[in-house]
């Protein structure tokens, strides 16, 4: 049978002309689409590479399962792949075994399957790097960047692997559009992350710093001005280009911006860092005793004491508790996530960086 991706209508949905291809796709798609991507991908080129299919690789006996794999895992350290890419070819494979109710039976040993080894040298930037990166964004650029690394989120909380969902107006419930303003009633203000945007599956949310609420209104005041109308379901971040009603951005897309600052900034580090970076200062605040380790796991999306309650409770947490944690955040984030000083300083350095982007925004419109 011919075995490949045909794109359909939509990105990243496939037609798969194996129906039980198809069904184990949809399965693993249900827990994470990324994954159920991947998989399919390094099944696809199993079979493309040793000239055989997945059907025909049914046929085999476990122990000839066996060995397949451990040949795998052999041919693919021996051409210096990392072990974390052999790691997810084996569990692809023994994915699409497992759905066909063939369980390979011992353990695969794979070399350095935990390690990145390209990753061993990247770091947290500071505040005064991460400062930069702000300096050399775009207004969208920036409030991307600023959400991941004062949240603690993951990228596809702001736009979704297929571009279908991202976080929106509503999930900042403190932020009122009003005469074309963002007008923040609490600061620092909550951010909600829903169920369906949580690696996790399950709601939690985060604060947002004052820094960040200023960007955040900077980037939706601007796209006010140039004629578009935010409503409660509208997108936090959007694409500069979108020719889809929905108007959300995709996971990749969203790397691909905050690459572009970060870049700009002369820092070789991955978008991620960003949210490693909320991590980082965070683990310092609270070894300072400013931020609980429950406050901090709960902010980015892990599974603890807090979130358990919070799930429980349907999604409710009794006010004097959100109040510590803002308060706790508060604390945490003046010291270690912000990288402008509060108070008279930060207006004035805002103001500063606000006159930079107009001017910059005003050569490129007389220059273009």
């Amino acid at each position: 049978m011919a075995f490949g991706l045909h794109n359909s209508k939509r990105k990243y949905e496939y037609l798969l002309e194996d129906k039980d291809v198809q069904r184990w796709f949809d399965n693993v798609a249900r827990g994470s689409l990324i994954t159920a991507t991947v998989y399919f991908r390094r099944l696809g080129s199993y079979c493309e590479s040793h000239k055989t299919d997945p059907k025909r690789l049914l046929g085999h006996s476990n122990s000839e399962l066996k060995k397949l794999l451990l040949d795998l895992v052999s041919e693919l350290e021996k051409k210096k792949y990392a072990g974390s890419y052999v790691g997810s070819n084996v569990k692809a494979l023994k994915s699409w075994f497992s759905h066909n109710d063939i369980e390979v039976s011992g353990r695969i040993r794979i070399s350095g399957e935990s390690e990145a080894p390209t990753l061993r040298e990247e770091k947290s930037p500071d505040q005064s790097e991460l400062h930069s990166v702000f300096l050399a964004a775009t207004l969208q650029q920036r409030s991307a960047d600023i959400i991941i690394a004062h949240c603690g989120f993951r990228l596809e909380t702001l736009g979704d692997f297929e571009g279908d969902d991202g976080l929106v107006i509503s999930d900042f419930p403190e932020m009122e559009l009003k005469k074309g303003r963002a007008i923040f009633s609490k600061v620092p203000t909550m951010v909600v992350v829903r169920p369906n945007l949580s690696k996790a599956g399950h709601q939690y949310f985060s604060f947002l710093t004052s820094e960040g609420c200023e960007y955040v209104k900077q980037y939706l005041e601007s796209r006010i001005r140039s004629g578009e109308k935010l409503g409660p379901a509208s997108a936090i971040i959007t694409p500069k280009y979108s020719f889809r009603e929905n108007k959300f951005i995709t996971t990749n897309n969203i790397g691909d911006l905050m690459r572009t600052s970060i870049r700009k900034a002369g820092l070789r580090v991955r978008p991620y860092v960003l949210r490693c970076y909320f991590d980082t200062q965070s683990l310092i605040a609270e070894s300072k005793g400013l931020l609980a380790g429950d406050y901090r796991k709960f902010f980015m999306g892990h599974k603890g004491s807090i979130e358990a309650r919070y799930t429980v409770n349907k999604h409710r947490l009794p006010d004097e508790l959100i109040e510590d944690m803002r308060e706790k955040y508060r604390a945490a984030a003046e010291q270690f996530l912000q990288t402008i000083e509060s108070g008279k300083r930060q207006t004035d350095q805002l103001a500063g960086m606000r006159e930079q982007l107009l001017f910059s925004v005003e050569y490129s419109d007389n220059h273009s």
